[in-house]
């Protein structure tokens, strides 16, 4: 007599939630220093107010970070093995030496920055923006070289993490813009000038990842097995309703075309909406994370 043993086998959890509020702090800790660059390295005069808050928060949100990456590992204590035993081929060994020398970058520029220092504050700055890239890129390197989930293996993973940083560090900087020119002016007056112009940044490079996450989509839907299982359980099982819905529309296309349309060029639609985009960007976090692991192995 043949017998046919079944086992309930549950999905195993091996990044979770926290490393999506790891990947999510690393974003908006780039896209805060390369906005902050935009006036000591190329000149622009137009975002000078927000160079100085930008750093400081590009080297507290960096230093937060590796605290939910320790939360996760289990043993915080020994973070040191990643310093001596080197792995070149691992993403994880560079990144521990990209976490540690890119908040010293952002505490030196910042340093020459309030001395005013333009020259010293420019060569850091310069330094400073591929090590603000490589911090974050490296983390879309982590899951891309996990070949076995196939939401993660894609080779365009660290430019849509790219990407979506430099989104929500600038919606991060519009709700700075709004509280400094309220609270911290004599006239208590928001620039409404630059918050604009940082909502007509917003709707091109939502464009641009609107288009990176349709080929991304389209690719894994027209290749292999496991993709197309990925592409349907991310539109139409599990996480549709976060992905389609919350991500997608929610927390892109709409502030798209709330930037888009001149009659809701208003101060507090701008900051309302510069809030959504970053729940949409830690929505895109956790659905790329935690639902790319969601598919069981087999």
């Amino acid at each position: 007599m043949d017998v046919t043993l079944l086992y309930n086998v549950p999905m195993q959890e091996t990044f979770g939630v926290s490393i999506a509020i790891y990947f999510y702090l690393t974003g908006l800790s780039a896209g805060s220093f390369i906005l902050s660059s935009l006036r000591y390295v190329f000149g622009f005069e137009k975002f000078k107010p927000l160079a100085k808050p930008g750093v400081v928060l590009a080297a507290v949100l960096l230093v937060m970070a590796p605290l939910a990456l320790l939360i996760h590992s289990g043993h915080p204590m020994r973070a040191w093995h990643l310093f001596v035993f080197i792995n070149p081929t691992s993403p994880l060994s560079w990144g521990s030496f990209l976490l540690t020398i890119y908040p010293i970058v952002c505490i030196i520029y910042a340093y020459f920055m309030f001395k005013e220092n333009n020259k010293m504050a420019k060569i850091l700055g310069i330094i400073g923006i591929p090590s603000a890239i490589a911090v974050h890129g490296y983390t879309g390197f982590v899951l891309a070289v996990a070949k076995a989930r196939a939401v993660w293996a894609t080779p365009i993973m660290p430019l849509l993490f790219l990407v979506s940083a430099m989104i929500s560090g600038i919606a991060l900087m519009m709700i700075v813009c709004a509280i400094q020119g309220y609270f911290f002016t004599k006239d208590r007056k928001i620039n409404s000038e630059l918050l604009f112009t940082l909502g007509n940044m917003l709707i091109w490079i939502i464009i641009f990842d609107l288009f990176l996450v349709l080929c991304d989509m389209v690719t894994h839907y027209m290749g292999h097995k496991e993709g197309i299982e990925a592409t349907i359980h991310m539109t139409t099982g599990f996480f549709g309703f976060t992905f389609l819905i919350i991500e997608v529309f929610i927390g892109k296309i709409i502030p798209m075309i709330v930037f888009a349309v001149p009659r809701f060029r208003k101060n507090w639609v701008y900051v309302l909406t510069a809030i959504v985009i970053m729940i949409g960007i830690f929505v895109m976090r956790y659905n790329v994370v935690v639902g790319g692991e969601h598919i069981p192995l087999v």
